[in-house]
């Protein structure tokens, strides 16, 4: 393989059962109906006036409490591409002011999240799985069934929380930067920072990366990333009187004055941040036992791909410093430390490598991942704020042994309802494919891993 300054070429494989699998794990994640959220009214009451330039959405979000206030009017307190991308499904649906929405079950908003962040979860897996297929041939199955149903990506894939766009967005960059495409990556980039501003670590890491191949690939990229960040500060402009003005400034909730500490509520790593983020409640490590073994797999990676191993560490690095120092790790109600979902595909690109090298045991940790990552997708937005001090696993034997269970009394709606199916049986029907899907990812259908690629 060509290489140069530790740089290689991007493998690029399609993976066995690829179709199969994407649409079982599609169908899994994107069949949940969420009750509307704040989070919904924030973002799909932009995506109202945008395309009159309309930025206040006081008259259609009434008292939301995700909000903004400057110069006495309402604007949403969220990165505006979210809002952008679901524009042209808004007026197609003409999705009206919130409060002629169903609280319980909007089938529009469902639409909107479907034609949103579904599509660009699933463009992500593609992405994910043929990338992880050409670094270990036969890790691809197992590696989008992970990333997809093991992590919260999948929790939050029927959404608008702008999460799973950002992360699309961001290893759509990287994938772009590997094969060498300066200004698709840069352009990727750029926009996935208006989408989340978070997304600002995976661009500046992309733009080191970029600089290791040399001058020219540093600036094409660079200007390439201009106009994400020219819209976003012409939205600034227009909404907050500045570019420079981003709307968690001028948040208007019960969170504003600790929003308003260090770098927009970011400050030092907290010990309790970060028992929150990895091993408590719903704790990466918790409720994603595989990413342990994605972790060693990226320091695998570093023997045949250092530059993007090094990159993929450097993300997530970055992530999980922003989720230790923020004031509200998982962000409000929410599947878990939902910041950290853009730099998860990049900590699970370590899978392939740890698959080909330990495969027994990368199986048996994706089992658990996939059986909490779908309690958790089934049950989260109902679930609450609130801590489950037992773990979703301690809720899970719970329910098992026929105690009363909160877990039970949290299904949330599904498509499936519609068809006069009750919450229960909705869920045994999901976690049955998706128990299908894994056991396809696990199965001989996959090829043996060649260790040989991977060191």
């Amino acid at each position: 393989m060509r290489r140069l300054s530790g740089l290689t070429e991007l493998p690029w494989r399609k993976p066995p059962r690829e179709a199969l699998l994407l649409t079982l794990v599609a169908l899994v994640a994107l069949s949940a109906i969420y009750g509307v959220s704040s989070q919904d009214v924030s973002r799909l009451c932009l995506s109202r006036g945008l395309p009159t330039l309309h930025l206040t959405i006081g008259r259609c979000a009434g008292k939301t409490f995700d909000r903004a206030r400057f110069a006495g009017r309402t604007y949403s307190d969220k990165a505006p591409g979210e809002s952008l991308i679901a524009a042209p499904v808004v007026a197609v649906t003409r999705l009206g002011p919130a409060s002629e929405w169903s609280a319980n079950r909007d089938v529009r908003v469902w639409a909107i999240r479907l034609l949103t962040d579904g599509v660009a979860f699933v463009l992500l897996l593609w992405l994910f799985g043929r990338v992880a297929e050409g670094l270990a041939p036969g890790s691809g199955p197992l590696a989008t069934v992970v990333l997809g149903l093991g992590t919260i990506v999948g929790a939050l894939a029927a959404t608008t929380f702008g999460h799973v766009v950002a992360a699309a967005l961001a290893f759509g960059a990287f994938v772009s930067a590997w094969r060498r495409r300066w200004v698709a990556a840069g352009l990727l980039a750029g926009f996935s920072v208006v989408v989340a501003y978070e997304a600002a670590i995976v661009a500046v890491v992309l733009g080191a990366y970029a600089a290791a191949r040399g001058w020219k690939p540093a600036w094409t990229y660079l200007l390439a990333v201009v106009p994400g960040l020219a819209f976003l500060a012409g939205y600034n402009d227009a909404a907050f009187g500045s570019p420079l003005h981003l709307s968690y400034r001028y948040v208007s909730n019960r969170f504003a004055h600790d929003q308003a500490k260090g770098l927009f509520g970011i400050g030092l790593p907290r010990w309790h941040s970060v028992a929150r983020v990895l091993v408590t409640d719903r704790g990466l490590l918790v409720t994603s036992p595989a990413m342990l073994a994605a972790g060693v797999g990226l320091v695998l990676l570093w023997r045949t791909h250092r530059a993007e191993a090094l990159a993929c560490a450097a993300i997530v690095t970055g992530f999980l410093f922003l989720e230790f120092g923020y004031f509200l790790p998982y962000g409000g109600t929410s599947p878990g430390p939902r910041f950290l979902v853009p730099a998860l595909p990049f900590l699970a690109l370590g899978i392939p490598p740890a698959f080909a090298r330990y495969p027994r045991a990368v199986s048996l940790l994706a089992i658990p991942s996939v059986v909490a990552g779908v309690a958790t997708e089934l049950t989260w937005s109902r679930a609450g704020s609130n801590d489950q001090h037992r773990t979703i696993w301690g809720e899970l034997a719970t329910a098992l042994a026929g105690r009363p269970a909160h877990l039970r009394d949290s299904l949330t709606g599904n498509v499936l309802s519609f068809a006069g199916a009750s919450a229960s049986v909705a869920a045994v029907l999901v976690a049955g494919l998706a128990a299908l899907a894994l056991s396809i990812a696990l199965g001989k259908g996959a090829r043996a891993p060649d260790r040989s690629r991977t060191g």
